[in-house]
């Protein structure tokens, strides 16, 4: 501590006098930083030796400490840890000595606390014996040699880690109305064609199950019901793996209940083994099987879930394991050019800040800009703030103050870069030359798709060296890389619900829409309309959609408030009919407690019953969000099923390789460009 700040660790007292402390309201000295307390301090040692030598201190430091030495001595009252608390008991007092099980078991009960009661022991010796036995009941384990796998049957496959990429089979459970059975990975070559049968089967995760058979050659034929996909179409919460679900459906490994089968299950199961854990898993996938299916048909999603969801995973996994191509060696190149790049744009920020620091510290930037520096901070401070802030609204607002703040802004943006998709992507490539990312099915509440492991949605595209980033991606041998996506697709959804005629118009004639809106709000031709009145309109149409405010539109378009207010008013009038569709969605969404899409996906929104204002705003925002955004992803999806399928009917050896929310993008061989444009058109 000594060598870093040339005091006392009890100085640091001394230290908070001076410069404060936001996060504990602790003012110090107006216009003293850490860098001028420190240097104060080294010399002067202590606040009070300070204050006696104040003649030698420089006159612009000395008004200051004058000027604010009330301050700096409550500051340092603030700053000092009161040791002096009487205590009331010792520490003997606070010894643990056990529970009254009793009591605390009334507890729990009165707070229903159910989680917990289940994991107490209320007659332990007792139990231990008859559960035994209960297990044995239950969990009806039959040789694999006897299973029969032409009836319907459930699996779980158990892996050792959590990306399927990379984690190997430790074993497969099977489970059928007769019982169920343990597959180790060494059987598993004279076992491969029972995934080919013709019987049903069930799964959990089914798109992590084809990945890690297809890497033992095994396919999977007659997959009809998936537990994960069913139960995130009912909204349940859900991860990679299953024991969540089976925790919200009371059927935990540890504490099953008498929900499913007429037999009571065991309040407390200890089951240790990974075999057992899987085998109760594909168990519970094949006993909630029909309740699950009943609860999709109550929501009316069975063809959301039978037509669209299932086999879309046959077709996420096959866009997975087709990967797409990377050059290497350009990303490289890239990254030395990038890498130098950042050491020019550190030295020249340097040069502006007359000293080094971390850039990408947000304290050490702030205490630079606004102590060192004295740039003007953009806003008055609040009890909330825990210091000056270096976020991009903040840096936004003094741009025009000082050169280094564009400089900064600049380094953040490619320092970005250069991690997340430089280093980042070459840290991805496969042994086969390509990126392998993972399109989670399960995960948006929209029902859109993400991709991650990396996220290749995600690839940036406004700067120089984004654009450089994406001409990594290259196609196959005598292929090229096709793009295709929806013109403004979740504009058309919103004019087809909310039957604004105006806005179905613009789109029925095919108009530039945001153009359309300019010229209707700013009250000019088309042939008028500039790129700062298209680029207002964009936001104005898509903020509607968002449920934007007038307040957070005018944080977009940087305007005042008053002027992002009668943009929306004016687009209200233009477009006739959109204001009462938004107040009939707010109203239908309080009323249900859900709002649907058009192939009916259901998405329950609790935060409208929050009594917290924010919460229920935001709510309502996804109230309106919802339908538009969750029905452009059930169009894109149902696209995508289809052109699979028309692919595959044509024999085409193209493949889709990536889905970008409303664009999909192809690898296509050459001879077959012509047919592909025509198919995806």
């Amino acid at each position: 501590f000594e060598q870093e700040y040339g005091v006392k660790p009890i100085n640091m007292i001394d230290i908070k006098a001076l410069m404060g402390d936001a996060s504990d309201n602790i003012p110090g000295v107006k216009g003293i930083g850490e860098k001028t307390a420190i240097s104060l301090l080294s010399k002067y040692k202590t606040l009070d030796n300070l204050y006696e030598h104040i003649v030698n201190v420089t006159p612009k430091t000395r008004e200051r400490l004058l000027n604010d030495k009330d301050n700096a001595y409550m500051s340092y009252d603030l700053a000092t840890i009161y040791r002096e608390v009487p205590i009331p008991f010792t520490l003997e007092d606070c010894k643990y000595n056990g529970i009254d099980k009793e009591k605390f078991i009334t507890i729990l009960k009165e707070l229903e606390f159910k989680s917990i009661l289940k994991k107490v022991d209320t007659n332990e010796e007792d139990q231990e014996v008859s559960e035994i036995k209960k297990i044995d009941q239950e969990l009806h384990t039959i040789p694999i040699e006897k299973f029969n796998f032409n009836k319907p049957f459930a699996f779980y496959i158990e892996m050792d880690g959590y990306h399927y990429w990379k984690s190997k089979i430790i074993g497969i459970a099977f489970t059928n109305e007769e019982g169920s059975c343990f597959l180790d990975p060494e059987q598993l070559e004279s076992y491969k064609n029972i995934f080919e049968n013709d019987a049903s089967k069930y799964s959990y995760d089914i798109k992590k199950s084809i990945i890690l058979l297809n890497k033992q050659h095994i396919t999977i034929k007659n997959c009809d019901y998936d537990a994960m996909i069913g139960a995130y179409l009912l909204d349940y919460k859900l991860s990679d793996d299953i024991t969540l679900l089976m925790k919200q459906l009371d059927y935990d490994i540890l504490s099953y209940e008498d929900t499913y089968g007429t037999e009571k299950r065991p309040k407390k199961v200890d089951i240790e083994t990974t075999k057992e854990q899987t085998l109760w898993k594909s168990n519970f996938i094949f006993h909630t099987k029909e309740k699950l299916l009943q609860e999709i048909a109550e929501n009316k999603e069975e063809k959301l879930f039978h037509d669209i969801e299932m086999p879309l995973a046959f077709i996420l996994a096959d866009m997975e394991m087709t990967g797409i191509k990377v050059d290497q060696n350009y990303l490289l190149n890239l990254k030395e050019e990038v890498s130098q790049k950042l050491k020019d744009m550190e030295t020249s920020i340097y040069e502006d800040a007359g000293c080094t620091f971390n850039i990408l510290s947000p304290k050490q930037l702030s205490n630079v800009l606004f102590v060192d520096m004295e740039i003007p901070y953009p806003k008055k401070l609040t009890k909330k703030d825990t210091g000056y802030s270096t976020n991009k609204d903040i840096l936004d607002r003094i741009r025009d103050v000082h050169p280094i703040i564009d400089k900064i802004l600049e380094y953040r943006n490619l320092s970005k870069l250069y991690a997340n998709y430089v280093v980042g992507l070459l840290d991805e490539v496969s042994e086969d030359g390509k990126i392998h990312t993972v399109f989670n099915q399960c995960l948006t509440r929209t029902g859109r798709l993400s991709s991650s492991k990396p996220n290749l949605q995600n690839i940036p595209i406004r700067s120089d060296y984004s654009r450089l980033v994406r001409k990594a991606f290259i196609p196959d041998d005598n292929s090229v890389l096709m793009s295709s996506d929806y013109s403004q697709i979740e504009l058309r959804v919103f004019a087809h619900l909310s039957k604004a005629e105006n806005l179905q118009k613009a789109f029925i004639e095919d108009q530039d829409i945001h153009t359309q809106t300019a010229s209707e709000i700013f009250g000019v031709d088309k042939s008028e309309v500039t790129k700062n009145m298209r680029r207002t309109a964009k936001a104005v149409n898509f903020g509607i959609l968002y449920g934007i405010s007038s307040f957070g539109l005018s944080e977009d378009l940087k305007i005042d408030v008053g002027s992002a207010k009668r943009f929306m008013s004016h687009y209200l009038k233009t477009y006739p009919g959109i204001s009462e569709y938004m107040e009939k969605e707010k109203k239908e969404a309080y009323q249900k407690g859900y709002v649907t899409t058009i192939m009916n996906r259901k998405r329950v929104i609790d935060e409208l019953k929050s009594k917290n204002f924010m919460v229920r705003s935001s709510g309502e925002r996804m109230a309106l969000n919802t339908p538009i955004q969750g029905s452009a992803a059930d169009i894109l999806k149902k696209a995508m099923v289809d052109l699979y399928n028309a692919m595959n009917e044509k024999k085409l050896k193209s493949k889709m390789l990536i889905q970008v929310h409303d664009e999909l993008v192809f690898n296509v061989v050459n001879d077959e460009i012509d047919i592909m444009k025509d198919l995806v058109r």
